[in-house]
């Protein structure tokens, strides 16, 4: 009988934020594909998990693909996780469960968290209708994608990494106006965890006065 590949979500942040379904899955499983295995080792060291562990990220995804396949025709039962949140949203996993799909092997997806739905739902901004954007492109492309949301009614999610919040802002100030309302939330489920609400220009206003620290998901209201 074929194997199982199973996504398994883990935390954001709080270590506590995982389901018991997914602490069983990880036991019992043959082997682990984690995006970094220092991170996941805490994780598992925290629940008391022993399993083997291998790297599966975006460096070495294209190139142990088939191998995996392999394994999971064998009849091994397989977990991937990703550093924090759900794998293959903005992290690894999509290549791999697509060529599992392919290849008739079963494919069971834990619920878990997320980084953006706390952040959509904490910034107070219509959450019943929403676009996720992700990460946009850094260079090539990304003019190109601010021009196809100028339009966009929807609430925009995106992720983006505290080094480059003030100038992500700045560039949704250049297209959808200073006065359109926003929020930044950070450092999700930790300690220091913190949303700020108010239009674009306000936020830069804000966070261009402290040192911004922890992954960042930036809402935006649609166009009105």
């Amino acid at each position: 009988m074929p194997g199982k590949l199973y996504i398994v979500p883990t935390p954001i942040g709080n270590l506590e934020d995982i389901t018991f379904r997914a602490i069983r899955i990880l036991k019992e499983v043959d082997f682990i594909l984690a995006e970094d295995t220092r991170t996941t080792s805490v994780l598992l060291n925290h629940y008391e998990i022993s399993k083997k562990m291998y790297s599966h990220n975006l460096n070495n995804e294209h190139k142990t693909i088939s191998r995996l396949v392999e394994q999971l025709l064998a009849g091994e039962k397989v977990a991937l996780v990703s550093d924090a949140g759900t794998p293959a949203i903005s992290d690894p996993g999509f290549l791999l469960v697509r060529e599992c799909i392919k290849n008739d092997v079963e494919v069971e997806t834990l619920p878990g968290p997320v980084a953006f739905i706390p952040a959509l739902v904490n910034s107070g901004l219509p959450c019943d209708r929403f676009v996720f954007e992700g990460f946009l492109p850094h260079k090539k492309g990304r003019q190109k994608k601010m021009k196809q949301l100028v339009e966009q009614e929807r609430t925009m999610v995106f992720y983006e990494s505290p080094h480059r919040l003030i100038k992500a802002l700045e560039q949704f100030i250049e297209y959808f106006g200073e006065n359109r309302i926003a929020s930044v939330s950070r450092e999700l489920t930790k300690i220091f965890e913190e949303t700020k609400r108010g239009t674009l220009k306000e936020l830069i206003n804000y966070f261009s006065k402290k040192k911004v620290k922890g992954e960042i998901v930036i809402i935006i209201d649609g166009k009105s």
